[in-house]
């Protein structure tokens, strides 16, 4: 299992960003934990100056915009 942190102030942006992680997860068949993050001292410390961010088993592999499908699916594979 993938632990997947969306790192924002919970905007329509960062919703997005985890709804669509959510579902090339469950297309692709791979069981992930998502956690909404907003805590602004734990976004910084990921080093995500820009929303919505994405970490993945504690690495931030995005940041400041909504991730592409494709860039979701490489994360996942």
């Amino acid at each position: 299992m993938k632990t997947i942190k969306v790192l924002g102030s919970g905007c329509k942006k960062c919703a997005t960003t985890a709804d669509l992680i959510a579902s090339k997860a469950a297309e692709m068949g791979v069981e992930v934990a998502i956690e909404k993050v907003t805590d602004m001292g734990a976004i910084m410390g990921y080093g995500v100056m820009s929303t919505p961010g994405v970490v993945i088993d504690e690495v931030a592999v995005h940041s400041g915009s909504v991730p592409t499908a494709a860039a979701i699916e490489g994360w996942l594979s």
